[in-house]
């Protein structure tokens, strides 16, 4: 697959993109990128809400000590890995638009139940059950951009949906601020506990909607939305770029050879290395607080700021990264603000002016996100099945070091200095620039050197025997200029 046609920053399709595919690109993303902006929003608010609730009343009211805050965070992501591990089977066979809002709809829940707690044991259970419906949402959207989108329009659109990330982290902190300012006390009940009912009031209908509306993928399409002929066009272009859209059975054939591919190791270590380059996500809120000169409404306030900045930073990023100066580069300039920040955070001994502006700038990190997720999709973009499990288990394992390196580098009575865990995300930040290099190296910017390994007849299932001469199997009309370089994630 050559690499797709140049072209300006705002010119959203691609010149080669006839009239029938922009109708079909316009209709997908109106129908999946604001949805799947909204739910990630809502389940940002429901995930960071913990933060702003412990140093907005909580804390005291529940008569919280030592690092539980840092152990809210450590069940948090225990849950998540722990709900990722059954997708790796669902995914390709379970329609995204049921599996999606349905798992909307389990946190929704859960995150109400949170209002009602009155023991850290208690609110621990609910932060459990949250992590266990939100987990597989990301590699979920992912998964879906992947089944629709090229190589060069990931990246847009999957910034587009991670502002979600840091609209729902500005929100909660607004939310919290406005329910200790305006709800404090009504009912009986403080602001922190009303942050939870309101949050889960704007989450559980959104839920409902998703089953209308999410297009599901094009192997499992939502047929309410989704015309025959869309559905066709959407598999061709794909195909065109030797994107595999027909789903194959499960098989321990396929997970071994996942297992066994040096390959998927460098995916896994490049987002290890991502997933640990951002600070502790309370320590801005931790050191506002810390100033003893703010009331607790203004707190909440000041802690949008960080998150403000960072929808900047994703759709900067992402849009460079599609149409700009490429992944590669994205990624290093993010990683470089980023570094910035955590080496002043590192010194510590500086202006004032100083780690205000490195606490700001702290969601530089996670702007590679979609970036990253976006380049994996396109080198796994020769199997449903491989590229499934593939995003679950990076998404997983990388996700696991959260669950114990925090409590190592960034344990709450140590905030908000944390000595050891600013040095530590600048050494990951160095970690993740170079293994994109090898990346690169390897893969090449848009998967350009990936070929698709020929395929087992273990593969393949009755039903897809119709279309076994869509595709060489040798790929000899689907991989002209490529470099001869095999991969089998």
């Amino acid at each position: 697959m050559s690499s797709p046609p140049a072209r300006r920053w705002y010119h959203w399709y691609s010149p080669t993109d006839s009239p029938e595919e922009r109708k079909l690109i316009l209709k997908l993303d109106l129908l999946l990128v604001p949805y799947a902006f909204a739910i990630y929003w809502v389940k940002y608010v429901d995930q960071t809400n913990i933060n702003n609730a412990y140093v907005s009343g909580m804390a005291e009211e529940l008569g919280f000590t030592g690092n539980q805050l840092v152990q809210f965070q450590t069940i948090f992501v225990v849950g998540n890995v722990v709900g990722l591990l059954p997708f790796i089977y669902l995914f390709p066979r379970v329609p995204m638009h049921y599996l999606v809002p349905s798992l909307d709809l389990g946190w929704g829940i859960f995150t109400l139940l949170q209002y009602r707690a009155h023991s850290y044991a208690e609110i621990m259970a609910y932060r459990f059950m949250v992590s266990i419906f939100e987990a597989s949402y990301f590699p979920g959207v992912h998964f879906v951009l992947g089944s629709w989108y090229r190589s060069d329009e990931i990246g847009r659109r999957g910034g587009i949906f991670y502002i979600g990330l840091t609209l729902g982290t500005m929100t909660a902190s607004l939310l919290q601020g406005a329910a200790t300012q305006y709800l404090d006390g009504v009912n009986g009940l403080p602001g922190w506990r009303w942050a939870f009912i309101i949050n889960a009031v704007i989450t559980l209908p959104l839920a409902f909607v998703g089953y209308f509306i999410w297009p599901g993928t094009p192997d499992k399409p939502n047929r309410l939305v989704m015309k025959k002929s869309e559905i066709a066009l959407a598999k061709e272009r794909l195909e065109r770029t030797g994107s595999k859209v027909q789903s194959t059975p499960f098989s321990w054939t396929l997970l071994r050879r996942i297992f066994t591919s040096w390959q998927f190791y460098l995916l896994v270590i490049w987002d290890i290395f991502f997933f640990n380059t951002s600070a502790n996500s309370a320590a801005f809120l931790l050191w506002i607080k810390s100033l003893n000169r703010y009331s607790t409404t203004r707190l909440n306030q000041l802690g949008a700021i960080s998150p403000g900045l960072g929808i900047f930073f994703v759709l900067f990023i992402n849009f460079s990264a599609d149409l700009w100066i490429g992944r590669p580069a994205a990624i290093t300039l993010a990683s470089a603000i980023n570094f910035t920040g955590l080496v002043i955070l590192a010194t510590w001994n500086v202006p004032e002016a100083a780690k205000w502006f490195a606490f700001s700038v702290g969601y530089s990190a996670v702007a590679v996100s979609s970036v990253l997720y976006g380049w994996a999709n396109t080198i796994l973009r020769h199997n449903n099945e491989q590229r499934a499990l593939t995003l679950i288990l990076m998404t997983a394992i990388a996700t696991s070091t959260n669950a114990w390196i925090p409590l190592l580098v960034y344990p709450t009575v140590e905030a908000p200095r944390f000595p050891k865990g600013y040095v530590y995300s600048a050494v990951m930040v160095v970690g993740l620039v170079t293994m994109t290099q090898v990346i690169r190296i390897v893969f090449g910017s848009h998967g350009e050197k990936v070929r698709p390994p020929i395929e087992e007849p273990t593969f393949v299932s009755e039903d897809d025997s119709s279309h076994s001469h869509d595709t060489p199997v040798d790929g000899s009309e689907t991989q002209k200029g490529l470099q001869p370089r095999t991969i089998s994630v």
